[in-house]
């Protein structure tokens, strides 16, 4: 044996271990957008009926922001100003995993596919047909899997990415509101 089948020895050795890793991970994926489609379709029907709890959290944070400050004007803006980037970051948060997971199904996808192709391979080599077809449905199998969490994380994320930002500007929009009353009510008392 040569030097290089040694290390061809040693690869194959490599990527028969780490099929159960990319599966687990493919496995593990999966169940994470189903997890995701299941919250987006709630998302998406508080929308729909024009209710959305996480967006009258932050406004009904933002009122009693301005409500505790009634007494004292002073740093009211920046307060309501850190309020909104922590809201705004808390969901930008979110559709990171989304994109994570559009690069990384893919990617798994085409480790699990490759991986098993060398079994295939060699089962075709040795004649062995069951061996062969085994490991082609794995490999198949696997590509479809990545390619189709990588689909719906784009697709959630995409519409997420436009909810984020109306939600960014209502509360902006909020926020601008009841800093301009506090300083008409201010003016007043003065």
């Amino acid at each position: 044996m040569t030097t290089l089948d040694t290390i061809r020895e040693l690869l194959h050795q490599v990527a028969g271990v780490l099929v159960w890793p990319v599966i687990a991970g493919l496995l593990g994926l999966a169940a994470a957008m189903l997890v995701a489609l299941g919250s987006f379709a709630r998302e998406a029907w508080e929308r729909w009926r024009g209710t959305h709890r996480g967006l009258q959290r932050d406004c009904d944070a933002l009122d009693a922001l301005a409500a505790a400050q009634s007494h004292t004007v002073d740093g009211l803006d920046l307060r309501i100003e850190a309020l909104l980037q922590s809201a705004e970051r808390q969901r930008w948060r979110g559709l990171g995993r989304l994109r994570l997971a559009v690069r990384v199904g893919p990617s798994l996808g085409l480790m699990g596919t490759l991986i098993p192709m060398a079994d295939a391979l060699q089962g075709l080599a040795d004649g062995n047909l069951p061996a062969l077809a085994s490991n082609m449905v794995t490999a198949f199998a696997a590509t479809v899997m990545g390619l189709s969490i990588s689909v719906v994380a784009y697709l959630i994320g995409a519409v997420r990415e436009d909810w984020v930002r109306a939600d960014t500007e209502a509360l902006a929009f909020h926020a601008e509101r009841l800093s301009r009353a506090e300083t008409t009510a201010a003016r007043r008392a003065s």
